[in-house]
């Protein structure tokens, strides 16, 4: 693996062999791997803030778990706690550089969060970058877990943070759509079935159709997110518990609980769960219903202001921009248009959640990368 001459390093080693890492970052050997197998997409792990928290999420529930059972030193914990909770306001972030899409069932990104907790760690307790005897990623940081309950438990949790967030963006439109309904409360317009004359409404009860139709889908986005609440810490292996002593799976589930506040359950049968990410089809399938939706009014929203002089013309959209290089005078409905492009996307984003989620083999998913992806950039949208 080749680095810089110029840049300062120190030399990591993993079953594979030694690799030489700058001593700028906090990650280690294997994210850098992670970086050289998978220059996949332009999504990055650090672009998802809510993901590298929900990382130090499961992390800190682990050490606080790991530490009442004997298995950390009052050091290690208070080192490894420190710097999870550092990640969790926001710092750190940078050296999580990681595709977003990878093989290996999120393996890369795991060990991203463990050497980059490891490493700060380290430092805290007056160590240098890679002194690994001290605290390791893999046996302290990682103590008691797998990727294959870590990885998905952190997904959870920054799937269920997006959605509070989503949540508020998205009363925010409803409740601009209720502000013009009653603005338009007393303007007369045609009402159309099959894009033929039927009865005169009021411009109001348009956009209060639009407002409650959209109103419907919280229960349904709530609904879904519910199931993020439910986690598989403990499971490690396959959901057989290899490595994990007697106590932690529930212990470990409580701290997550106490850190975040939210009513987080171990999933009952942590075999089944560990290979089960139909929560994301959930989810996804929730936003593709909402994007439907969108994709309706903005559909009436183009078409009701098309024109202004040979088409239906009913009402003028605010102007946005020149519509045209070579026509003076045309202005076109650009926010329904990029509103209707964002929707095909959550749309298709479904599609590719439902197929990964199908692709489940055995007692893992090695899919959940792409899932997770699709479902914090159509959050994101």
């Amino acid at each position: 693996m080749s680095t810089n001459q110029n840049v300062k390093t120190r030399t990591e080693s993993d079953l594979l062999g030694s690799v030489e890492v700058p001593c700028d970052v906090l990650y280690g050997v294997q994210t850098l791997r992670g970086l050289e197998n998978f220059p996949i997409s332009s999504f990055r792990l650090d672009q998802y803030p809510l993901f590298v928290n929900g990382l130090a999420i499961v992390k800190l529930g682990a050490a606080i778990a790991n530490h009442e059972l004997g298995l950390l030193t009052d050091e290690q914990y208070e080192a490894i706690a420190q710097a999870c909770r550092e990640i969790m306001e926001g710092k750190h972030h940078e050296f999580f550089p990681v595709d977003m899409i990878q093989g290996g069932a999120g393996t890369t990104t795991n060990m991203n969060a463990n050497e980059v907790i490891a490493n700060r760690a380290l430092e805290i307790m007056g160590h240098e970058r890679g002194e690994y005897q001290f605290c390791s990623p893999n046996d302290h940081v990682n103590c008691s877990q797998s990727t294959n309950d870590a990885y998905p438990s952190a997904i959870h949790m920054g799937l269920y943070a997006t959605h509070l967030k989503l949540k508020e963006h998205y009363q925010a439109l409803i409740d601009s759509f209720m502000r013009k309904a009653e603005e338009f409360a007393h303007i007369l317009k045609m009402g159309r079935t099959q894009l033929e004359d039927a009865v005169p409404m009021t411009l109001g009860q348009t956009f209060h159709g639009f407002a409650s139709i959209l109103k419907d889908e919280i229960a349904n986005l709530d609904h879904a997110a519910e199931e993020f609440l439910t986690i598989n810490m403990g499971a490690t292996a396959i959901g057989t518990g290899i490595c994990a002593v007697p106590g932690y799976a529930e212990r470990c589930t409580q701290a997550i609980a106490e850190i975040t506040g939210w009513n987080i359950r171990l999933a009952e049968d942590l075999v089944g769960a560990t290979s089960d990410t139909s929560c994301m089809v959930g989810y996804a399938a929730a936003m593709k219903r909402i994007a439907t939706k969108m994709n309706k009014i903005c559909n009436d929203l183009r078409l009701l202001a098309s024109g202004p002089r040979c088409g239906l013309g009913e009402f003028n959209l605010p102007a946005r921009q020149p519509g045209s290089s070579i026509m003076p005078g045309k202005v076109n409905p650009v926010i329904p248009e990029v509103m209707n492009q964002i929707a095909y996307k959550v749309i298709g984003n479904e599609l590719c959640v439902t197929m990964c989620n199908e692709a489940a083999q055995m007692e893992l998913n090695a899919m959940e990368p792409v899932m997770a992806q699709c479902c914090f950039e159509s959050a994101d949208l």
